[in-house]
């Protein structure tokens, strides 16, 4: 699940997407302080928007996607219960943001200017990544926004596909992190030895 919260943005609503919605007619199931999002066709819950949820999860803060502590899951899970919700919340704090290593790097064979990467990320997992940077290649350490994580602008990273080919997830340049003093040209942060391939990479906030 993606969770965010950012009260002088959006107000006191805990946002929690579970799927993605993009191009589905949805239904709203409101029921207390809770609003439960569901695709129409499939009965698929999409979503779950939490109103004034700093009174049912202590603690609350942030300015786009955040982590819920173990506690605060609790909290979540009985929030729902008391507004006639069956459903329960896991916690999942695995880092979203993380240090990668480029193994391999193939030029796309339908692209002139995409490339076919495979990242090792954390955990010795394997991903591969569609991507179009000019600046990757094989043997550097990057940043790695894997599926379910939520960029600076909002941007939920999804399994997807380019020209055919899958991609799961997306390497990230220095401006599109929002770091402080970011080049303007196009290309991918590229960072040096002295970071742990599989570390957690932390945006600024």
């Amino acid at each position: 699940m993606i969770v965010s919260y950012n009260l002088e943005a959006v107000g006191d609503t805990l946002i929690i997407v579970t799927a993605q919605g993009k191009n589905k007619e949805v239904s709203v199931i409101k029921q207390g302080n809770v609003a439960c999002i569901v695709d129409k066709e499939t009965e698929q819950i999409l979503g779950w928007n939490i109103f004034e949820a700093s009174h049912h999860i202590t603690n609350l803060n942030g300015n786009g996607q955040i982590e819920l502590s173990p506690s605060q899951i609790t909290e979540l899970n009985l929030a729902l219960k008391e507004a006639g919700f069956a459903h329960e919340f896991e916690a999942d704090n695995s880092p979203k943001f993380v240090v990668g290593y480029v193994h391999t790097c193939t030029p796309h064979e339908d692209s002139d200017h995409l490339t076919v990467n495979d990242i090792e990320v954390d955990n010795g997992e394997h991903l591969q990544i569609v991507c179009g940077a000019p600046n990757i290649k094989a043997g550097l350490k990057v940043v790695v926004a894997k599926v379910g994580a939520m960029m600076p602008d909002g941007l939920i990273i999804w399994p997807g596909e380019l020209r055919g080919v899958e991609s799961f997830g997306m390497v990230c340049s220095a401006k599109e992190l929002r770091l402080p003093n970011a080049p303007q040209e196009k290309g991918i942060l590229e960072l040096d030895d002295s970071y742990e391939v599989g570390a957690r990479f932390n945006l600024p906030q």
